[in-house]
């Protein structure tokens, strides 16, 4: 898996070496939630830039560059579509799920390499937009699409081409959702409306143990609430002393709140700790992922 070993037999070692020293020394750029909110999207970006530079060299015949050595269209629906389709390769939903067992929906604020783009569209407005209600609905009725379909498309057993196709337009439309939508109300839309992996995410990031709360000294100045993209900070959920389902533990409200009042948490850990063994996690997974071959 790891792309040195692929090219220098041997010297994987090198890279195992070379990643651990690059996060060792990211982890302390993230130590300050005030840092941490500047370098995450930063990072976000290189990963989903090296993400793709990957693909496109295996698209261009750099095989080894792929972990397969087959074409998987990099669109986060296709994650649990493919596999239904197929009805085989089940590594990208295993990978998914275990990574939201360590880190709960942190996949979708660090690790997806599409998610960066919807970060930097609704970033296009100083102060995100409130969702209505049934926003989340809609992701929920896509999810109910996007399996159906999958199901359908294998039972009728069309081709791969009409598959490869209907997962493209899929993620066209999800860029366009980024593009009009994302950038007009400040939020990211298509995160928390449109990709049927973000409501998995948060299913199954509720089996972590990690949490982001609100303590009872809240003056719900509503400063967080400007911070969030995800929607997940209204004045409903801060009067409830905890992001809505649509967290994906960014982090980005910590630093914005004044008055130290909210953290992660981790049983039996204070949230000082809690933290430093989230960001340990993920900012290891985050160099694994850089570290291997793109699938």
């Amino acid at each position: 898996m790891l792309l040195l070993e692929r090219y220098w037999p041997g010297m994987g070692w090198l890279q195992v070496l070379l990643m651990a020293m690059y996060a060792a020394w990211l982890t302390g750029r993230f130590v300050a939630p005030k840092d941490a909110v500047r370098w995450r999207p930063q990072v976000w970006r290189l990963f989903s830039l090296v993400f793709f530079a990957q693909f496109f060299l295996g698209l261009v015949g750099f095989e080894k560059m792929l972990m397969t050595g087959k074409l998987h269209l990099p669109v986060p629906a296709l994650i649990i579509a493919g596999p239904i389709y197929r009805g085989s390769d089940f590594f990208m939903p295993i990978l998914f799920t275990v990574t939201a067992l360590l880190v709960g929906p942190a996949w979708c604020s660090h690790l997806c390499y599409v998610g960066v783009w919807d970060d930097c569209f609704s970033r296009n407005r100083s102060e995100p937009a409130q969702l209505p209600s049934y926003a989340p609905v809609i992701r929920f009725l896509l999810l109910v699409f996007v399996i159906a379909t999958a199901l359908l498309l294998r039972y009728l057993a069309f081709g791969w081409l009409a598959a490869i196709s209907a997962g493209g337009l899929f993620g066209l439309a999800g860029i366009a959702v980024m593009a009009f939508l994302s950038r007009r109300q400040g939020v990211m839309i298509h995160c928390t409306c449109y990709c049927p992996m973000g409501l998995i995410g948060n299913w199954l990031g509720r089996l972590s143990l990690f949490r982001i709360k609100i303590a009872d000294g809240c003056t719900e100045c509503n400063l967080c609430r400007r911070s969030c993209r995800y929607n997940a900070l209204n004045p409903a959920d801060i009067k409830l002393r905890r992001p809505g389902s649509t967290c994906t533990l960014c982090g980005d409200c910590i630093s914005a709140c004044h008055s130290g009042q909210l953290g992660y948490r981790l049983p039996f850990l204070s949230a000082r700790t809690a933290r430093a063994v989230f960001l340990v996690l993920i900012i290891s997974l985050h160099a694994i992922f850089l570290a291997v071959a793109r699938i």
